[in-house]
């Protein structure tokens, strides 16, 4: 019987050490701000990396550091401020502590004003929950807010609390007060940091760049950039060889120029190229891969297609084909695109989506495996 070999490239999910390439400089700068008090927010497009690379740090503090702990808190399907809010308190209680039992004498210790209901099943670990009587939380919000430097306080250590997908609480019906009260409570912490980060750019970058907002410089920025393409090619070459199979330097750099230096794709890609070899990769087998990659990812694309206009599509093409001046006479005729108004509408939308992205000279697609098919499908 044949042993199973497990791919070494990591995507859709936190990548291991083995999948983890490059990017020592933002892990040292990271790592150094949080456990040096500096609030750090980590902004990038999505499928970059940003959520590995924050819990690279966190699992580097929980190892060095014993007297710091970490909560890491996913928002993704988090929909109100009451949701946030028990979230919250359930992941900071957790945080606090490595056995359950101490979690629920914890929650009796800290809240003074609020009663928590406590929920645990079979396992705890993954099942610990808690809630609140929601008239009492809008009474004491600040209560479950300030809790990261209560429980810091009673412990003797220094919290530090990451949120990922920061940037969805800016859909909550409340978020404008709700902003202000989270700003004000937690710059007061002493021996609590935080690390935010988000995948939507533009909100993001609004939420603590914008000097009308409460959160402009709540901390320092890490704008995350692409991983060098040098630095990808040797990470394909080498985990190809220390899998047993080849791959030459001129197939990795197709992989990793097709791609873009995309972190997810590169990975995907060269997943799906190390998948289909035997022994050593051609440049065939990438194409081969590359062609299984669209059809994997098509049924997003298409998704992503439905909620497009006419004119955003229109747009999009011309993208596609290098236009800058997407309010010149000939390219709105040429594209159909309608009027300049239009033109702006529609590009201040696919930027705040981050289908495109935009520099000084050009705009481009943000997701280039997305923009072989887009252009496969309409040129």
């Amino acid at each position: 019987m044949g042993i199973i070999k497990k791919s070494p490239f990591i995507y859709g999910t936190i990548v291991s050490e083995q999948a983890f390439t490059d990017r020592e400089n933002e892990i040292r700068k990271l790592r150094d701000n949080l456990t040096g008090g500096v609030n750090t927010m980590v902004i990038s497009p999505r499928r970059w990396g940003k959520s590995s690379l924050v819990e690279k740090v966190a699992d580097m503090i929980r190892d060095k550091y014993p007297k710091t702990s970490v909560a890491v808190i996913d928002l993704f399907t988090v929909n109100t401020e009451e949701e946030f809010l028990e979230k919250f308190a359930g992941e900071v209680l957790k945080a606090s502590s490595t056995k359950w039992e101490e979690w629920i004498k914890n929650s009796k210790k800290v809240f003074k004003n609020l009663i928590p209901k406590i929920q645990i099943s079979v396992d705890p670990v993954t099942s610990f929950s808690i809630s609140f009587d929601w008239d009492e939380i809008k009474k004491h919000r600040d209560e479950i807010l300030n809790l990261p430097q209560v429980v810091a306080s009673e412990k003797k250590i220094n919290l530090i609390i990451c949120l990922d997908e920061f940037q969805v609480m800016a859909g909550f019906p409340t978020y404008e007060n709700f902003e202000k009260s989270l700003r004000a409570v937690w710059q007061r912490q002493k021996n609590v940091t935080y690390c935010i980060y988000g995948s939507q750019r533009h909100m993001m970058k609004d939420i603590f760049n914008n000097p009308s907002k409460p959160f402009y410089r709540f901390g320092d920025i890490i704008m995350l950039q692409k991983i060098e393409r040098d630095k990808w090619i040797s990470f394909i070459c080498n985990n190809f060889t220390e899998s047993g199979k080849l791959i030459g330097i001129e197939e990795a750099g197709m992989i990793t120029d097709l791609m873009q230096c995309h972190s997810w794709y590169v990975q995907q890609l060269s997943h799906y190229t190390w998948n289909l070899v035997k022994k050593k990769a051609t440049a065939s087998d990438v194409k081969s891969a590359l062609e299984e990659l669209l059809n994997a990812n098509m049924p997003l694309y298409q998704k992503e297609m439905e909620i497009l206009s006419i004119t955003q599509i229109n747009l999009l093409k011309a993208v596609a084909k290098g236009e800058r001046q997407l309010t010149s006479a000939r390219v709105m005729n040429e594209y159909r695109l309608g009027t300049p108004r239009n033109v702006s509408k529609n590009k201040t939308i696919l930027l705040n989506k981050d289908i495109i992205g935009d520099t000084a000279a050009s705009y481009y697609f943000m997701d280039p495996a997305f923009e072989i098919w887009f252009r496969k499908q309409f040129f």
